[in-house]
């Protein structure tokens, strides 16, 4: 996927019942909750507000400014990663997590971007290369790559020219 990260969308498609009873298609179309930013575009595609969630909840998408998800539910995304050299990284990504709502788990004295939420993350690299950093280190994943990502402090990095397509289920923990 080569090209503007900010043009990045996705389609959802959602089931349900028809009248009689039987599997249909509900809804079709271009994700509408979206936020564009500097250095990532997020698709926010669904939310359930708690789990179990009943098959038939008039669930869907969220806020796509926010990263915590609901107290007791989920959010899922599919964002598209901008590469570092086409952005301010160092300074942009302290203000989108800010505000994002993931702003204040950023210490100042640790690396641009390294923050925590209360949330276990379960991210796939759809398309392209991305590394996350922890603080022992860091590790490069590629398409079909999975990372559980369970509340601790990390940061996301684009070293390519190209842009990074990931998504990601973002499952409200405790500590």
């Amino acid at each position: 996927m080569a090209g503007e990260h900010r043009e990045f969308q996705s389609r959802l498609i959602v089931t349900g019942l028809d009248d009689a009873g039987r599997s249909t298609i509900v809804s079709d179309g271009p994700t509408t909750d979206r936020l564009v930013a500097d250095g990532y575009t997020r698709n926010h595609l669904w939310q359930a507000t708690e789990v179990p969630t009943p098959v038939t909840a008039p669930s869907g998408p969220g806020d796509a400014s926010i990263i915590p998800p609901p107290p007791t539910g989920y959010n899922y995304v599919i964002t598209a990663f901008a590469p570092d050299e086409q952005w301010d990284y160092e300074g942009g990504y302290a203000r989108i997590l800010a505000e994002s709502g993931a702003g204040d788990s950023v210490d100042p004295d640790d690396a641009p971007g390294m923050h925590t939420t209360d949330t276990i993350d379960i991210v796939t690299i759809i398309f392209g290369e991305a590394r996350v950093i922890l603080d022992t280190g860091e590790t490069v994943m590629r398409p079909g790559d999975t990372i559980v990502q369970r509340g601790t402090k990390h940061a996301w990095r684009n070293r390519t020219n190209e842009p990074c397509v990931v998504s990601a289920v973002h499952i409200s923990a405790t500590r």
